[in-house]
This record gives C-alpha cells, sequence and structure tokens, in this order.
C-alpha cells in the first residue's frame, strides 16, 4: 500500500507541515477544513457560506483520492458559536444524507476570528 499526501495549494499546509488529505490504502483522512478559496486566500463572511465552501474543499481532496462525499466514514464539526447548530444542521444533512457517517460537534475558537466552521472527515474508497 502507499502513503499518497494530497494538498490544497494553501500556504498554511507547507507553513504547518500538514497535508490537505493523506491517502493510506483504502483509508482518506482529511484535514480540519476551512472555508477559504486557496486560490484566491479569501473566506466568506456568512457561516452558511463558509460552510458550503468546507464541503466544496472537502470533496476536492476526496476526488482526487478517488473518493466522494459518499465514501465519508466519520466526520468531525467545529463550530465557534453553539447558536451556529441550528443553521448548519441541515446544511450537513444536504451533504450527507446518504453517507450518513458517525459525526461529533464541538464547539471551540478556530485560529482566525472570521473563521466560523472547520470541518475534518475520515473516508474509506470502496472498490
Amino acid at each position: 500500500m502507499t502513503r499518497r499526501l494530497i494538498s490544497s495549494g494553501s500556504p498554511f499546509e507547507a507553513l504547518a507541515g500538514y497535508s490537505r488529505a493523506v491517502v493510506d490504502g483504502d483509508d482518506i483522512f482529511v484535514s480540519g477544513t476551512t472555508g477559504y478559496d486557496y486560490a484566491r486566500m479569501t473566506l466568506p463572511e456568512g457561516l452558511a457560506e463558509q460552510t458550503h465552501a468546507c464541503f466544496a474543499n472537502i470533496a476536492a481532496a476526496l476526488a482526487e483520492a478517488g473518493a466522494g462525499l459518499d465514501d465519508v466514514v466519520r466526520v468531525r464539526y467545529i463550530v465557534a458559536q453553539r447558536d451556529y447548530a441550528d443553521e448548519v444542521f441541515p446544511i450537513f444533512g444536504s451533504y450527507f444524507a446518504t453517507a450518513r457517517p458517525a459525526a461529533t460537534l464541538i464547539v471551540a475558537g478556530l485560529l482566525q476570528p472570521e473563521m466560523k466552521i472547520e470541518i475534518e472527515v475520515t473516508a474509506r474508497r470502496h472498490r
């Protein structure tokens, strides 16, 4: 089995010494992902927009690994405020209606004050 690293092109990855995702056999580990547009290094202001952008970034990493959101088996959501839950739960459900992964929601401060959400997933490719 080959271990493969996937990068989003974010300068944060080289600075902090991590990869957007690591593929190890059929397992794919996607790092905590925010809603940054890595080409422009911009972050949407709104919570819903940031959440959708997180999923777009995660889906891109999974696609590069030969998988998709339906292959996600574990997800960790980190939100900056507990009152965000009512807004983001339906968004989560729209992306994971099929996969229905094991999930955890954590309320915690994020690295930058403008960050509202970060999402980390583990997926397993099905051959």
